[in-house]
């Protein structure tokens, strides 16, 4: 006869559950630990790596991104000292463009606490220059930022073996 999906499981007795929730909660630790120690710089991983100038963010993600064939935005969330925190593949468009929100590109940095973030994304064109819409963009993320009390460092546009930092631009203003 089948049991009504409403009974109660027979394996499970009271106090099972809070058992089994402690032991995904510690997986969920040392899953989250390893990736840590994994992306490290002293892996070769990002995490903790200190960014200095905008070719230390090109360098950081050009492998990655330099040859792909749909545009992705990125945010590279820094720490006060300007060492990587994490970073964080927020779009992935399609050829030509993709869409932006600043919601979306500060959320990370709110969850993290990051007071710093750097927006990178890339041109499958190869073709690093900013378009107008990256440059409203970067003013609107400037100002969402601004609110939240998180700096927009730098936005990084990625071409192929090449990049445009609209910081030295001074297109950030």
């Amino acid at each position: 006869m089948a049991r009504s999906l409403r009974e109660p499981r027979a394996s499970l007795v009271e106090g099972d559950d809070a058992v089994l929730f402690h032991l995904v909660q510690e997986n969920l630790r040392c899953l989250a630990e390893l990736r840590a120690r994994n992306r490290s710089a002293g892996r070769g991983g990002p995490l903790g790596r200190k960014i200095a100038c905008p070719r230390d963010v090109y360098e950081l993600v050009r492998h990655e991104m330099e040859d792909l064939v749909q545009e992705q935005a990125r945010v590279i969330l820094l720490d006060t000292r300007c060492h990587v925190l994490d970073v964080v593949l927020v779009y992935q468009g399609n050829v030509n463009s993709t869409g932006f929100r600043a919601a979306e590109l500060l959320r990370d940095a709110v969850i993290r606490n990051a007071p710093s973030l750097v927006l990178v994304h890339n041109h499958p064109s190869g073709d690093p220059e900013p378009s107008l819409p990256d440059i409203k963009l970067t003013k609107e993320l400037i100002k969402a930022g601004e609110l939240l009390d998180i700096e927009v460092a730098d936005h990084v546009i990625v071409g192929r073996d090449t990049f445009v930092s609209l910081k030295e631009r001074k297109l950030l203003d």
